[in-house]
């Protein structure tokens, strides 16, 4: 693991920067993702193998009750308000959860991805040596 740098190396962008723009932990360049949520295979700019991180699914279920919990407190403040009908709320709060969950994935995602880089953890692999 000798491509792992210290939590100081010069160059690198600080990791709420990082996390923001989806930035490989390496090289800086802003090829995280090759989806929405999905993480590219590895860097196109320095080939740094994404895949041997291992982020899981932790994000997608805490973010999922945190969104839910403070778009049904906003949806019951709006309709203990002002009483809207009921399509109101599905235009107002459907692409608020969308963009809640899904941009929330991306940040936390690669967050931990970025965290897991400069702290060298990464997924075990068993090479057969041991037996």
């Amino acid at each position: 693991m000798t491509d792992i740098p210290p939590n100081n190396s010069k160059g690198q962008p600080a990791i709420g920067e990082a996390a923001l723009f989806a930035m490989c932990p390496r090289c800086g360049e802003r090829t995280l993702f090759d989806g929405p949520v999905k993480f590219a295979d590895q860097c196109i700019a320095c080939n740094l193998d994404f895949a041997r991180f291992n982020v899981g699914d932790g994000p997608a279920a805490f973010l999922t009750m945190v969104v839910g919990a403070v778009v049904v407190a906003l949806a019951l403040w709006l309709q203990l308000s002002a009483e809207p009908p009921w399509w109101v709320h599905v235009l107002l709060w459907l692409p608020l959860i969308v963009v809640g969950v899904v941009g929330g994935l991306r940040l936390t995602k690669a967050w931990l991805l970025i965290t897991e880089y400069r702290h060298g953890a990464e997924e075990h692999r068993h090479d057969g040596t041991d037996l």
